[in-house]
């Protein structure tokens, strides 16, 4: 059976061996066990993080595709699914994940595992790209359900697992095994390099962009993607401006380098899909004052 930390502290003091001498020789070692044990919880934080930096980097294998095909895929599940569940709030798209009934789980999880046994590779790229952003935020969903109820995503996992659940390996196609990761910074990022792809993809926090309210498809994408990018960026969770000076969501600071690489980058980018108001007032700012995020679970409930 896998210890913890802290189990290994106690069975050392116990033992009287290792970095935890017995308390009745040193009083210090359940200071020591402690600050150890935080020390795992932040090492093992910040190795999975999905605030850390991410770059993307191309993965080879999935450039493949057919330019002639016209195969179009089947998204219907997902489109009930959408339509069922999201709840608007204000400004921000929730899901209702507790309203959930058993029935559309099972459809949820025959949905990824449809998309999982497509060969992708055969297909046209405006389908390969709807097909990559459905998967992802499919698995996402299925990811919160499997956990529920969590607060945020980050929780799931455990507890050295505090930066969610991107790494894992969790479904496989054409053979491969894939992390939602792997999907976003080795497949989406570096083959279309389109900023407008952090609009689409929907990590289950509040603070992301919203979760579209149909599938993409290679007819909706480029329409949807923009008007991701539009209300992101005109509503308080992207862009806000307090006394002049101008404050973003952390999604620009964790992928500087596909908005431009700088504030100057940043600013054009949000500038291209302000609403002429937020435009104007764009006009007279020159750097970015600060960045947040709302990880708190994008629930309906």
């Amino acid at each position: 059976m896998e210890r913890t930390a802290y189990s290994w502290a106690r069975a050392g003091a116990a033992a009287g061996a290792g970095p935890f001498p017995r308390a009745r020789q040193d009083r210090r070692w359940p200071a020591l066990a402690w600050l150890y044990l935080a020390l795992v919880i932040a090492v093992s934080a910040a190795a999975v993080s999905p605030a850390r930096a991410m770059r993307a980097e191309l993965w080879e294998r999935w450039t493949a595709q057919d330019p002639g095909a016209a195969a179009q895929l089947n998204n219907i599940a997902w489109d009930y699914l959408l339509d069922t569940y999201l709840r608007r709030a204000g400004t921000v798209q929730l899901f209702d994940y507790r309203g959930v009934t058993p029935r559309d789980r099972l459809l949820l999880d025959e949905y990824v595992e449809s998309l999982a046994g497509v060969p992708i590779s055969r297909y046209a790229r405006s389908e390969q790209l709807a097909f990559w952003i459905n998967l992802y935020n499919a698995v996402t969903v299925k990811v919160v359900l499997d956990a529920y109820p969590i607060g945020s995503i980050r929780e799931v996992g455990g507890i050295f697992r505090l930066g969610g659940p991107w790494g894992e390996k969790r479904l496989t196609v054409e053979g491969e095994k894939l992390s939602l990761d792997d999907i976003e910074h080795r497949i989406l990022r570096p083959i279309w390099r389109d900023p407008r792809v952090h609009y689409a993809l929907n990590c289950a926090a509040k603070g992301c962009p919203d979760l579209a309210a149909v599938a993409f498809t290679s007819e909706n994408t480029e329409a949807l993607l923009d008007a991701g990018a539009r209300a992101y960026i005109n509503d308080g969770r992207g862009v806000r401006l307090k006394d002049g000076d101008l404050f973003v969501s952390s999604i620009f600071k964790w992928y500087r380098e596909d908005f431009g690489g700088s504030d100057t980058g940043i600013l054009a980018h949000l500038k291209q899909y302000a609403e002429p108001g937020l435009r104007a007032k764009l006009a007279a700012v020159k750097r970015i004052k600060g960045y947040s995020y709302d990880w708190a679970l994008n629930d309906a409930r």
